[in-house]
């Protein structure tokens, strides 16, 4: 299990496809924004990474379109094809 330290967050690396994690790029793009998701995945598509957050499916706050179990057509449907992409989770 790797772990990273963004912005004094420790996050477990979960997927690193095509090594998409460029940890300078995520200091900057990662904001108080994502710190309520469980997870945080993700994309690079022209020279940029595109973040989203998803929760856990037991969580509360957790909808259909930011549940982590879809994470599989949410890469299939929103990124383009065989893109870099990286999926990391918020450690506690």
């Amino acid at each position: 299990m790797k772990e990273i330290l963004i912005n004094d967050a420790k996050y477990e690396i979960i997927e690193n496809y095509n090594d998409a994690i460029v940890i300078d790029v995520l200091k900057e793009k990662i904001t108080d924004y994502y710190d309520e998701f469980d997870f945080i995945v993700g994309d690079w598509a022209y020279g940029k990474v595109r973040l989203k957050g998803f929760f856990s499916s037991n969580n509360p706050k957790c909808k259909n379109y930011n549940d982590i179990a879809s994470l599989q057509d949410y890469i299939q449907n929103n990124c383009a094809y065989g893109c870099k992409w990286f999926q990391i989770k918020k450690k506690v």
